[in-house]
């Protein structure tokens, strides 16, 4: 429902900026980007971190607890890549459970203890049992390619809208409502489907793992070094990591795409094993 409110969005955005056929363009463009964020956004996430994969002699101890893990979610054997940082922090990305990666820096490796980081591994497989990788993808390339649509309409409205079109369709006015309302909406939306889907993965992390106490620590833990040690990371990916690897204040913390970390963590307390 959020992932065809955000295209909705989007098609009513090209509507106003170029009327029927706007809407038209818009939505063609919606199809091609979704398709493109279902084959590519894993190696494009991969790259922009610098990721590396892990030989299972390089990691033994990370294989076999991910092959464990793997195996009581029912799932295959993901790639698991390794991100030079030492902040600590992981996510999972792949558009299905046959082309899954788990991703982990460096400083989750050395900040957690093992029960912690089985937590955290299985947080992240929840992800990829639940097709969140694939949802959070969509979601993120529609509120991208909103916010463009939004910076088109701006610049028509500055420059008195755009040509053969009329008030009807919207006209300045229409293009300013577009610039301003449009990328807030598409940010409420998008933050909507990435909390919903962190609590989900916590409370299926903590099925697979078979205790909740473990990731509830780790939460802990990462969200404290994660603000002695922000990961320097792209905003249109950041829903992707375990704990929010951008650091805001005030306000916005209210508009982070994870939900507060307490409340996760108060939630996984109270969940049985």
């Amino acid at each position: 429902m959020l992932l065809t409110a955000l295209t909705l969005l989007f098609v009513f955005v090209g509507h106003l900026v170029g009327g029927q056929r706007g809407a038209m363009f818009a939505f063609v463009f919606a199809i091609i980007m979704n398709f493109g964020a279902y084959w590519f956004s894993d190696k494009l996430v991969l790259a922009l971190y610098k990721a590396q994969p892990i030989a299972p002699n390089e990691a033994p101890r990370l294989y076999s607890m991910v092959q464990e893990l793997a195996s009581s979610a029912g799932l295959p054997m993901p790639r698991l890549c390794l991100i030079p940082s030492n902040s600590p922090n992981a996510f999972a990305t792949g558009r299905n459970p046959q082309n899954a990666v788990v991703a982990v820096t460096q400083g989750i490796l050395d900040l957690l203890d093992e029960n912690e980081l089985r937590g955290v591994l299985a947080h992240e497989l929840a992800h990829v049992r639940n097709r969140d990788m694939l949802i959070g993808s969509i979601a993120a390339t529609l509120a991208g390619a909103i916010s463009m649509l939004a910076f088109m309409a701006r610049w028509g409205a500055l420059l008195g809208g755009f040509g053969g079109r009329d008030d009807r369709e919207g006209g300045v006015v229409g293009l300013l409502a577009a610039a301003i309302v449009a990328p807030l909406a598409a940010m409420l939306i998008q933050m909507a489907v990435s909390r919903s889907r962190e609590y989900g993965a916590d409370a299926s992390g903590a099925r697979i793992a078979g205790s909740p106490y473990g990731l509830a620590t780790a939460l802990a833990k990462l969200e404290q070094a994660s603000q002695r040690r922000p990961l320097q990371a792209n905003p249109t990916s950041a829903h992707l990591f375990i704990v929010n690897p951008l650091r805001g204040k005030s306000v916005w913390n209210l508009l982070s795409t994870h939900p507060p970390i307490e409340e996760r963590i108060r939630r996984l307390r109270e969940q049985r094993s």
